[in-house]
């Protein structure tokens, strides 16, 4: 397993379904571009050289859009491109990489101890569980919900435009309260980039940063344990 240092430079990939964006550990701002339901993971690569042109980095932290099992792409994303299963992402970039679920590399930076619930409301709707430092990705948005639809159909972005703000509003909270229920969390970390149209916040719910997901990906150089 490669190694790091505090002293090391860090790049960290946040790929989501609408956006790729970037940052590099000690930068302030971000960098971005479009993703979309056609990138594949060469695409995304040539993307991620062009936006860190400048930037020096020698170990890269990424969050995938989907699930991942011993550090690589398990199935294939809902809303990107094909090819990502088997890609080998080390020899792409020419640096070692973390690769981790994005919802729970959000999770990781959002994370303040205990047991915690993070839902991140994107394009679909990302999932992690954290109890006592110990990080799981879940797949919790594909479960049945209502109506013959799923947890996805209503809190992701297709629900958001089918439902409308408050009725996208009333389901995240009820959604909120079932899950912190059945999983016995002490608070959820509501995250992603939708979140920040919640008004009123669920019970025991708090607002995520968009940016711990960069927090994420440089703990999984810095803090090594969270790749367990």
């Amino acid at each position: 397993m490669a190694r790091t240092s505090h002293r090391s430079r860090i790049l960290a990939i946040d790929l989501g379904g609408t956006h790729v964006k970037v940052l590099l550990h000690g930068q302030k701002e971000e960098r971005k571009a479009p993703s979309g339901p056609k990138m594949t993971p060469r695409q995304m690569v040539r993307a991620v050289r062009e936006l860190a042109s400048g930037w020096r980095y020698d170990v890269i932290g990424m969050g995938y859009p989907g699930v991942v099992l011993h550090g690589q792409p398990f199935v294939e994303p809902r809303n990107l491109g094909h090819g990502w299963v088997g890609f080998d992402f080390r020899k792409a970039f020419g640096r070692p990489v973390r690769l981790i679920n994005d919802a729970a590399m959000q999770a990781i930076g959002s994370y303040h101890g205990g047991r915690m619930l993070f839902l991140g409301l994107g394009t679909g709707l990302g999932t992690a569980l954290i109890l006592d430092h110990m990080v799981e990705a879940t797949e919790l948005a594909h479960l049945p919900y209502k109506k013959g639809r799923t947890y996805e159909d209503y809190l992701g972005k297709k629900g958001l435009r089918r439902l409308g703000r408050k009725k996208w509003e009333r389901a995240v909270c009820d959604v909120t309260e079932r899950l912190r229920a059945a999983f016995e969390v002490e608070y959820v970390v509501l995250g992603g980039g939708n979140a920040r149209l919640i008004e009123r916040l669920p019970k025991s719910a708090a607002l995520g940063d968009n940016a711990n997901a960069f927090v994420g990906a440089f703990k999984l150089w810095l803090e090594p344990g969270w790749t367990a």
